[in-house]
């Protein structure tokens, strides 16, 4: 089967779409021998900042010269993106090799789509043997099919409330969930400037090296760049000062920083600074510019990210306008009590997707004479915000992965 054919099939070989657990999907990967040990393993679990403190990391050590595997979800254009071999996609071939090597070997265990995608991930890796493999948990922690690795440094970003459905509405619960890839005796960072309590009990109840912000490392922004602190793997001190502002989050990037103070390949403080200058990451404030428009694709869709995402617009000239998609089980409320505020008009569509939410709805939870346009597709939201937009103008596209795949896929074709 080429590699459409392959993805099609796995949508339908698991009766849910997520099955959390590793008893199934560690069975599969005994029976492939999957051996990760000429690298070394980061694993990195969040509500948000994965994406960014992977890219961070990955930047950073390729910057160094070291080779890198990465693997992230969801994609946005193409399944390959979920695979990453020193910056570069995964192929379809050695997709197909892997989802083959996985479906002999599994038997009659049954396999989730992401249960596939990551043992493929780790098949790659096992072939290439990168000197760093990272790997970014998707729903959790404790039960995501990523934590049947046992990684040599674990990071867990920040804290929020997200999937309800799966990991319930108490942050002392998630933190627990989460901290479920911390590992005795090795190190596990958390990047949360306040973090649940949990965090901290998992990590002293098992024995890993817990180094959290605001404690063990810091940052500190200045009028031209920042200035990080934090201690290395022995204990001792170190400061790197004068550091560029990044594109992606500057929390992520301190998180970021303490972590390579962890991982046994050498970097200077210029190859750290270079590498997080040049992270970036698709969808988290991705400028996109088509006819003289700013198009910025961000895929907040919590309301961690959405605050995020509001004091970014306060910086921006006016007039700002948002184009938002979401999905139903998302804190909708939130999001747009967030946002709505620090622009000038607003576009709401439908997405059309399992668990998609309707523009109507959307429009329903906005503010008394709050005002927005609906559509029942991004594309066509996107055209009529092209009949009246100018130049220079700034449009923030946000809400999903969905939203941005979406607006990805339609603005993509005219540049």
């Amino acid at each position: 089967m080429n590699l459409t054919q392959w993805l099609s099939w796995m949508e339908q070989c698991h009766t849910a779409e997520i099955d959390l657990g590793l008893d199934r999907v560690s069975r599969v990967a005994d029976e492939l021998q999957l051996d990760l040990s000429s690298s070394t393993v980061v694993t990195v679990a969040g509500t948000n900042g994965k994406g960014s403190t992977v890219s961070y990391l990955s930047s950073i050590y390729l910057q160094a010269g070291y080779s890198v595997g990465a693997y992230t979800s969801p994609h946005f254009l193409r399944y390959n993106e979920r695979v990453r071999l020193n910056g570069l996609e995964a192929t379809d071939e050695q997709l197909c090799d892997a989802f083959e090597r996985i479906d002999q070997a599994r038997g009659q265990i049954p396999l989730t789509y992401f249960e596939f995608g990551t043992l493929a991930a780790l098949i790659i890796f096992a072939d290439t043997k990168p000197d760093l493999v990272l790997l970014e948990v998707g729903l959790g922690g404790r039960l995501d099919a990523v934590n049947i690795i046992d990684a040599d440094v674990s990071v867990v970003t920040t804290v929020s409330i997200d999937h309800v459905d799966w990991l319930g509405d108490d942050r002392e619960f998630i933190g627990h969930e989460k901290s479920g890839i911390f590992r005795a005796d090795k190190p596990a960072i958390c990047g949360d400037l306040n973090p649940p309590v949990s965090v901290a009990k998992y990590a002293a109840d098992i024995g890993a090296e817990l180094y959290q912000a605001d404690q063990q490392f810091s940052f500190e922004k200045t009028k031209k760049g920042w200035h990080w602190k934090g201690l290395n793997a022995d204990g001792s001190e170190q400061i790197i000062n004068d550091l560029p502002l990044p594109s992606l989050p500057l929390q992520n990037a301190s998180t970021a920083i303490q972590v390579c103070q962890h991982i046994p390949l050498n970097v200077s403080a210029d190859q750290i600074k270079t590498g997080l200058q040049t992270a970036t990451l698709t969808g988290r404030m991705q400028k996109l510019e088509v006819d003289g428009v700013n198009y910025w694709l961000d895929v907040a869709h919590n309301p961690e990210a959405a605050e995020l995402l509001a004091k970014r617009i306060k910086d921006m000239p006016k007039p700002v306008t948002l184009l938002l998609g979401m999905l139903a089980d998302k804190d909708c409320q939130q999001v747009i009590d967030l946002i709505t505020p620090v622009v000038d008009s607003i576009y709401l569509t439908d997405l059309n997707v399992p668990r998609g939410q309707k523009a109507s709805a959307l429009a329903a939870l906005l503010p008394s004479g709050v005002h927005a346009l609906q559509a029942d597709t991004v594309k066509s939201a996107i055209e009529q915000i092209k009949k009246h937009t100018n130049a220079e103008e700034n449009v923030i596209i946000a809400g999903s992965f969905f939203t941005v795949s979406d607006a990805l896929s339609e603005l993509g074709k005219e540049k």
